[in-house]
């Protein structure tokens, strides 16, 4: 199943545009360092997200790959790299679990029997490579990121900065950060072990306030001319819930600790923030896991991505 959620941000440059689009303000000259700082400030603040430890996510999933058109997932984040994304097709569950150096992927087979099976080299390598909960801008010099300017570009016709960022694992990355607003719009990541992809690419949409944080509640991938983007729709948000460390460990297939709705729910607390107030909440709760190809007969999963800067979710192999 192809599900990427990844952290995402934005740059390039088209001068002609400017000239037509003459209701648009013009776009300041910047440097790479200032356009981060603008952005940590947009989303909240860099106090503000240090302070967050575990973060939970919970929604749906859209997706014409999909054995069902819309899936209940749920994703948690616990600094500094573990994720545990799930979903729920009818009961069917799918889970991928990465502990931070190992990562595990549950799905039913084709007799609908549960299958463990650990994270190829290509996943681990991109499980961890991923920044959790807050993504690679927010305290990149402390994570050992190194962040230039690479250009204006127009995204969805909009001004976008593209900072290219190499990673501590030698992972370069781009994202593309809105020029008025300062938020992460785009985020693409290289995935050699991707079936026909050498990179991924993640789109940050419709940002919610989460007590001070912007977070975006829908994140596509494969999004482009002619093409159906999958989307992760976020319904609610848990910050710093807490999250015991079984749910990142191998999942078990059978007994009252099987997968991790059982293992580790996340319990009602006042901090359940709702992205959107008219979608009824999942019954159980992004960047960031690789794509991969359908699953026969389950529903996909993945890992976080996540909000901007962290890892969004990807299918199981």
């Amino acid at each position: 199943m192809r599900w990427t959620l990844i952290v995402a941000l934005a740059v390039g440059a088209v001068a002609s545009a400017m000239a037509t689009d003459r209701s648009a303000p013009p776009v300041r000259e910047l440097t790479a360092a200032q356009i981060v700082e603008k952005n940590v400030a947009a989303r909240g603040g860099l106090e503000a997200w240090r302070k967050i430890e575990t973060m939970v996510w919970t929604g749906h999933m859209e997706s014409i790959h999909a054995p069902m058109p819309m899936m209940l997932f749920v994703m948690q984040q616990k600094r500094p790299n573990k994720t545990h994304f799930e979903i729920n097709a009818l009961g069917d569950r799918t889970i991928r679990v990465f502990d931070g150096e190992r990562g595990w992927k549950l799905k039913p087979d084709q007799q609908g029997k549960a299958q463990v099976k650990p994270f190829s080299f290509e996943e681990v390598t991109f499980a961890h490579a991923a920044q959790v909960i807050d993504g690679p801008l927010i305290d990149y010099l402390a994570k050992g990121n190194v962040v230039t300017l690479e250009g204006l570009d127009e995204v969805e016709g909009r001004k976008a900065y593209r900072l290219g960022v190499r990673l501590a694992t030698g992972e370069t990355d781009q994202i593309w950060i809105d020029a008025q607003t300062f938020l992460d719009v785009r985020y693409d990541r290289p995935f050699a072990g991707g079936p026909g992809h050498d990179r991924v690419s993640v789109f940050y949409r419709d940002y919610k306030a989460v007590e001070g944080l912007q977070v975006p509640s829908v994140i596509e991938t494969g999004a482009g001319p002619g093409v159906r983007p999958d989307r992760m729709v976020i319904e609610r948000v848990l910050l710093n819930p807490p999250l015991d460390d079984r749910a990142f460990a191998r999942p078990r297939t059978h007994g009252p600790g099987a997968g991790m709705a059982a293992d580790n729910p996340p319990a009602p607390s006042p901090r359940r923030i709702p992205l959107n107030p008219s979608v009824a909440p999942a019954p159980y709760p992004f960047t960031a896991q690789p794509p991969s190809a359908p699953a026969p007969a389950a529903a996909p999963g993945s890992a976080p991505a996540p909000a901007p800067g962290a890892a969004p979710a990807s299918g199981p192999n």
